[in-house]
This record gives C-alpha cells, sequence and structure tokens, in this order.
C-alpha cells in the first residue's frame, strides 16, 4: 500500500471532530474550510462559535468560518462517517458516552492523541469499532474562544489499529491533502506511535519541568543534551519492544525542533492553565510497555515522578 494514497474520491465523507480545540479546531477547520462535511462537538465555546464562527490563523493561511456545524453534545449530531478524536487523553472516559450517538455500522474512530496504548484501550470499551490512530506533528494553540494558531507544520499520520478500514483511510488522508493539510497512511500504527514518543517525551516534560519553551530547551547546550538523551532512551525501549528506530531519526527531530517557531507544547499549557497533565499516555503506559520487555527508561522515570509531583501540588 503507497504511502500517500491518491486515487479519485468516490464518497463524500461525513467527519465528526470530537475535541474542537488546538488539534480539532485546525485539522477539522481545514477540512470544513475545504467544502468537507465537518460536525464539531464544542464544550465551553458553543456559545461563541455559534454567534461567532470559527477563527483560524495559520501560517498556510488564514479563514474565519462563519457559518459552522457546531454542537453541544453528540445526541444532536448525525452519525458520522469518521469521528476524530482531539480530546486530551485525560478526558477519554467520557467517550462511552460521546461516541454512540455518532456511530453506524462502518464508522471509523481516529484517535488523534499523543501516547501510547490508545487505540487499544478504547477497544476495551468498543471491541467491534473500527479504530484508527493518528500522530499530527504540528504547533497549534488555542487562544482564545473559537480561535486557533497554527504556528507551523502540520501532517498527520494516520494508520490502522482494529477494521477493515484502509481504503476508508487513505480516503481521509486524500481529504486532507485536498485540504492542503500534508498527511500520509502508516502501515505500522505501533511504530509511528513510538516515534513520537520520541519527541514528545522530552519536549512536553521538560517544558513543563523546567517551566520553559522548546527553543530555550535547544539552545542551553546541557538542556539539549538532556533532550538528546532522552530521545535515545525512548528509541532503546522502541526497540525492546519490537520496533526498530534508526538513530538519525534523533538528529532529524533535533534539527526540525532548532528550526520551529517559539512552541510551549500542549503539556506545558496544560500547566499554565493547571489542567490534567497527559502522564498516564505519554509516560507511564511507555514505561510498562518497556518495562514488561525488560527495558528500563530511568531518565523518563525520574521526569514522569516530576511531572507527578507538579499536578499533584496543583490543589496546595
Amino acid at each position: 500500500m503507497p504511502r500517500i494514497l491518491l486515487r479519485d474520491i468516490m464518497m463524500r465523507l461525513k467527519y465528526a471532530i470530537v475535541g474542537t480545540g488546538a488539534l480539532g479546531g485546525f485539522y477539522g477547520g481545514m477540512l470544513a474550510h475545504a467544502g468537507n462535511d465537518v460536525h464539531f462537538l464544542f464544550h465551553s465555546d458553543y456559545d461563541f462559535v455559534c454567534k461567532n464562527g470559527l477563527k483560524v490563523d495559520s501560517v498556510s493561511g488564514n479563514f474565519h468560518l462563519q457559518n459552522i456545524n457546531a454542537y453541544h453534545n453528540t445526541d444532536q449530531m448525525p452519525k458520522c462517517d469518521v469521528v476524530l478524536v482531539c480530546l486530551k487523553t485525560t478526558n477519554n472516559e467520557a467517550l462511552k458516552k460521546i461516541l454512540p450517538p455518532l456511530l453506524h455500522s462502518r464508522t471509523c474512530v481516529i484517535m488523534v492523541q499523543n501516547g501510547l496504548n490508545i487505540e487499544a484501550d478504547l477497544a476495551v470499551s468498543f471491541p467491534h469499532l473500527s479504530i484508527a490512530g493518528a500522530m499530527a506533528f504540528i504547533c497549534s494553540n488555542k487562544i482564545g474562544e473559537g480561535h486557533i494558531v497554527h504556528l507551523d507544520y502540520g501532517k498527520i499520520t494516520i494508520g490502522s489499529f482494529q477494521g477493515e478500514n484502509r481504503e476508508l483511510i487513505g480516503q481521509v488522508c486524500n481529504d486532507f491533502i485536498a485540504s492542503h493539510v500534508p498527511a500520509e497512511f502508516s502501515d505500522n500504527l505501533k511504530e509511528s506511535r513510538w516515534q513520537k514518543l520520541v519527541w514528545n517525551i522530552p519536549y512536553n516534560g521538560l517544558c513543563v519541568v523546567l517551566n520553559t519553551t522548546t527553543e530555550q530547551l535547544m539552545r542551553h547546550p546541557k538542556t539539549h543534551e538532556l533532550v538528546r538523551d532522552l530521545m535515545f532512551e525512548v528509541i532503546g525501549a522502541a526497540k525492546a519492544c519490537g520496533v526498530q528506530i534508526k538513530e538519525d531519526f534523533v538528529k532529524a527531530m533535533l534539527d526540525s525542533t532548532s528550526t520551529m517557531k517559539p512552541y510551549a507544547p500542549s503539556m506545558k499549557l496544560d500547566f499554565d492553565f493547571k489542567r490534567p497533565l497527559e502522564i498516564g499516555a505519554i509516560y507511564s503506559a511507555p514505561l510498562v510497555e518497556a518495562r514488561s520487555n525488560g527495558f528500563d527508561m530511568h531518565k523518563v522515570k525520574m521526569l514522569q515522578q516530576q511531572l507527578q509531583f507538579i499536578q499533584d501540588s496543583y490543589s496546595e
């Protein structure tokens, strides 16, 4: 199967966006702006967006969706062909209630989230559901009600987890590409998840613990070295779990981060606003997986412990 599918689109997909924040607002917004049938689930922004629409300021071009299919709960939404789950993993327990009204017999749910074993966790509650995972390589923030700012990058990689959905995922990739979003199909979802962890584990955690940005981490020699060490530790864990990631992938990640615009990762913003941190999916799950395969990530474990201390201090 080719990495990017460029066949003719045979049917028009109906999309649901669950979690219209930095990711859902951008990716769903780009799909809707290109003319796709997209339905957005909002929480606190619902009333504002109904009156004012969704605004996306992007390095690829700004746009404003004035007339948007906005909903406050999924009971009001139509059944969709594709559900893009863009919630933080700390909210995934709510999917048991959120998803059923959106599903028909062929619906594919794509988990656009960071971390490991996210799809397997969903499959416990929905054993017969068509499920895929997506890795977003993007710098994007929600800066206000109905207002998304896309700073850099934007590629999305999608891989199948369970169900006969490879052809559908290919069409989703086509829709993204036609919407000016780089997209590709992953033949190995597990590998893609570990590759994303090579970036997420050092930058998300260190930006919180050191109260800094990716730019500052890369500028200082000692933190640059620490980021590099953490990346190699993640690659070692991946290898123990049967995933081969070439060592030159570290250089590629360091180089791309050095040239990106100054950025505060999603976990840093959660810390700033005293929201729950995605410790479980990004740190605990990989640590357990690696340890069960005989590999200890000592530096990652220390970072996880520091993050847990910080989160537990919120109420003090």
